[in-house]
């Protein structure tokens, strides 16, 4: 038989002679097709059938096999998980006198870029500003310029390798492009700076880029995964590259003033254009592909991570979706938890749901098998010798 894209079973009675009266062996063989189409050729064992069925599995179907056999299900890899995007931001000024922290919340970025075909598409920031608000300010208004207006992608209707390899170097670039402008603004001073971290979804890929101490967590089946790393002068590789390019670190400061080792602005720290710098904006970037495991991403400044750990903040989300199911309210309870920890900054997070609201969460998504069509003198027999047992 001709079958097209769908998962057939088979299932054999199989008689045995050799053991004792009326054993019945019940066999399933399965088989995923490939192709469009593709032939199905059944072929005639060596054990005397009493019947054989082939049955085609579609999505959501519910059936019984016969009211004496237990329901055999089965996992559908087939599907591929397509990101169903919903988020949440918080703020607060925390025990500051005033706010530097910027975010970005973007669910539909098609909506801002008519061009752009992939569905789901979203963008996510965080800026950190210190020495005054203006630079994290400036990066916000003009972030859609750096990222996406300026950036040469290719013209592709697939997201294959070279549009993502082109997409990573093209956030390089932007954070690069904005360290730049920002020492070309007059209404920033050359001590004012911020940390940023960008969190792109397209399709099924997400990439994240981070420069200085901000963090971007996912949840994986409930564990923490850290996809950014904190740019501080702890960080051994950060210390040395420091050191190895002329500048120190004094009481875990940047040359005695800055606690991050990578940010946007504060050019009073950087040296010229061309020379190597104790302090630069250039960003780690990863990427991965989102799965059905991955539940959530958590983006927040380091008044967040400052006083909780990337798993804690992980598990609290978690049990938030469990009794309300919105983002929005995730938000505001890690920055609540920050807070009630004593956290001495400003306070940004922002949840990223990768599922619809109904979206079942105790378990993947799985397809039941219905087996049908038996031959009478089969079904009599088979249900006999399980009445017996």
């Amino acid at each position: 038989m001709i079958v097209s894209q769908k998962i057939v079973a088979e299932t054999e009675i199989i008689c045995q002679p050799t053991l004792p009266a009326a054993v019945v062996d019940v066999q399933y063989r399965l088989c995923v097709a490939k192709e469009t189409d593709f032939q199905v050729d059944v072929a005639s064992p060596s054990t005397p059938i009493f019947g054989s069925t082939s049955a085609e599995i579609s999505l959501n179907s519910v059936a019984s096999y016969s009211d004496s056999i237990q329901d055999t299900l089965i996992d559908s890899t087939a599907v591929k998980f397509i990101p169903s995007i919903r988020s949440g931001s918080y703020a607060d000024i925390g025990l500051r006198s005033y706010m530097e922290d910027e975010h970005i919340r973007i669910d539909d970025l098609s909506a801002y870029l008519g061009s752009l075909c992939f569905m789901p598409s979203a963008f996510y920031a965080v800026f950190d500003g210190h020495g005054g608000p203006e630079a994290a300010a400036y990066v916000k208004r003009n972030a859609m310029k750096f990222f996406f207006e300026d950036a040469d992608l290719p013209k592709t209707s697939d997201i294959d390798a070279v549009l993502l390899e082109a997409l990573v170097d093209s956030h390089r670039k932007a954070f690069l492009l904005a360290d730049l402008a920002l020492a070309d603004e007059r209404s920033v001073s050359s001590s004012c700076g911020t940390t940023a971290l960008t969190a792109l979804v397209l399709g099924r890929h997400l990439l994240v880029a981070n420069a200085g101490d901000c963090r971007a967590v996912l949840c994986r089946n409930g564990k923490a995964i850290d996809m950014s790393q904190d740019h501080r002068p702890s960080y051994l590789p950060e210390r040395k590259r420091v050191e190895d390019s002329g500048g120190y670190i004094d009481d875990e400061y940047v040359n005695g003033s800055l606690a991050v080792t990578r940010a946007l602005g504060d050019w009073d720290l950087k040296m010229p254009l061309g020379s190597a710098s104790p302090l630069i904006s250039e960003p780690d970037v990863r990427q991965i592909m989102i799965t059905e495991d991955d539940q959530f991403l958590i983006i927040g400044c380091d008044g967040i991570w400052d006083v909780m750990s990337s798993q804690h903040a992980v598990s609290l989300v978690c049990c938030a979706l469990k009794r309300h199911n919105d983002p929005e309210r995730c938000a505001r309870e890690l920055v609540m938890e920050a807070i009630e920890r004593h956290s001495p900054d400003n306070l940004t997070a922002v949840v990223i749901c990768f599922s619809s609201p109904n979206h079942a969460k105790s378990s993947p998504q799985r397809q039941r098998l219905r087996c049908c069509g038996l031959s009478e003198e089969a079904r009599n027999r088979l249900k006999s010798f399980l009445g017996g047992n």
